[in-house]
């Protein structure tokens, strides 16, 4: 995994969208289109804000998949990641074609919808995250990192729960969810390139977990060690437990 510490959000966003919307623009150019994974959450605001703005992207050549939902949440809620990615992302760029994922239909029949999308798409590139307990989507630990299932009915930890109380999303903790859909590790895993945008000192001990610790259930991000072309975009607060160079900088050949 490659490593770079950002001197501040802004420019952590402004590095991570830059790499990623490299990869996008070469998947177009190699192969006529690009399919790509776009988290939600606070850490994701930057990255999203710079990508919008990234210049001769043909954005009609692209796909988007959603990462997760809360289940039983309608769109028109304030914490509905639908309606974060459509203000952020969707209604900003034009894209050839956007996979939400709908938390408010059958739980079941949706993540067999979306496994049967996305099983004919190769992934070029993953915006993605780590949450205070290190999930990956909305794996939380003890996440299942064995199944070959792309989407799957997942019960969030009371610390996830916490983390969306905190940032905003929810007024109370009883408002949140406890139930979500998630892509599985597994699945974002097989992205080509994984560009992993970590803002904020609350993330600093999953962060030190993943990279330093030995790939485990209860560290799901950890298993980021083991991808060929995964890149962790941190600003200070966020690196403040590890050593920046114990680790391959972000424009290392991988």
């Amino acid at each position: 995994m490659r490593v770079q510490v950002c001197s501040s959000p802004v420019t952590l966003g402004q590095n991570a969208a830059e790499e990623g919307a490299t990869k996008i623009r070469n998947a177009i150019r190699d192969r006529g289109q690009a399919t790509i994974l776009v988290a939600t959450g606070a850490s994701q605001f930057e990255t999203l804000a710079a990508l919008v703005q990234a210049s001769d992207i043909d954005w009609s050549r692209v796909t988007g998949f959603h990462l997760d939902e809360y289940i039983g949440l309608p769109s028109s809620h304030g914490a509905s990641f639908r309606n974060y990615l459509k203000e952020r992302f969707v209604d900003r760029v034009p894209i050839g074609a956007f996979h939400y994922v709908n938390g408010d239909h059958d739980a079941t029949a949706e993540c067999k919808r979306l496994g049967e999308l996305i099983h004919d798409h190769e992934i070029d590139v993953a915006f993605i995250g780590i949450g205070e307990n290190a999930h990956l989507a909305f794996n939380d630990p003890p996440a299942d990192l064995d199944t070959q299932q792309s989407y799957l009915i997942v019960d969030l930890d009371e610390a996830c729960r916490q983390q969306q109380l905190g940032e905003g999303w929810f007024d109370t903790l009883d408002d949140v969810p406890r139930q979500a859909i998630s892509m599985s590790v597994s699945q974002i895993l097989k992205s080509k390139h994984i560009v992993c945008s970590v803002p904020d000192e609350r993330k600093a001990v999953a962060v030190r977990d993943s990279l330093t610790g030995p790939v485990s259930s209860a560290t799901p991000a950890s298993v980021l060690q083991s991808h060929p072309s995964a890149t962790l975009y941190l600003d200070p607060p966020a690196a403040s437990l590890i050593d920046p160079s114990q680790f391959a900088p972000a424009d290392a050949e991988v």
